[in-house]
């Protein structure tokens, strides 16, 4: 999405959340004004329990997720209290202050061509900042696109009347 927009949608590709990348050092190091540093923030009077809808290209079953926090404290940064996977929370272990990395989330599987990622905020001003979001499972079959789906229709439609077609024609014929 566009990384200067607040609430900006994604519509393709990958976002920063996703693009691979874990910031390598807290936000004070990394990031700039023009907010095109590696981390997402949430202000906690603003955005009170942050939530990020992720929509994959075919079905998941996730068994584990690891988000990349900074829990530096500095700023009034903190990791999440919390997380809600599709509302429900998943357990984690909290990271030591004044550090950043993986926190493992772990809980019942959710399957399907999306998830709910909800960071539940310290209950005073502060802000939330997280550098990457990883899934872990196993993927079904490509979700078709509904065009694709009606191309396939009309295909299968196309086939079976030039079937009947042909038969007829051989009736004819005899």
């Amino acid at each position: 999405g566009a990384t200067t927009i607040d609430d900006a949608p994604l519509t393709g590709g990958v976002g920063d959340l996703t693009d691979g990348f874990a910031a390598t050092d807290f936000w004070f190091n990394v990031e700039n004004g023009a907010g095109t540093g590696p981390y997402v923030g949430w202000y906690s009077p603003v955005r009170t329990n942050p939530a990020v809808q992720f929509n994959f290209g075919m079905a998941w079953t996730v068994e584990e997720i690891r988000v990349h926090v900074d829990n530096s404290l500095a700023g009034g940064v903190f990791q999440p209290l919390a997380y809600l996977v599709n509302g429900n929370a998943w357990a984690f272990t909290p990271l030591a202050q004044n550090t950043i990395g993986w926190i493992t989330l772990t809980g019942a599987p959710v399957t399907g061509s999306s998830v709910s990622l909800a960071f539940l905020n310290q209950t005073f001003a502060h802000w939330i900042f997280v550098s990457e979001v990883e899934f872990i499972g196993t993927h079904g079959d490509p979700i078709p696109e509904p065009a694709s789906g009606a191309l396939l229709l009309l295909g299968l439609g196309l086939l079976g009347g030039a079937a009947r077609r042909r038969a007829a024609a051989g009736r004819a014929a005899a």
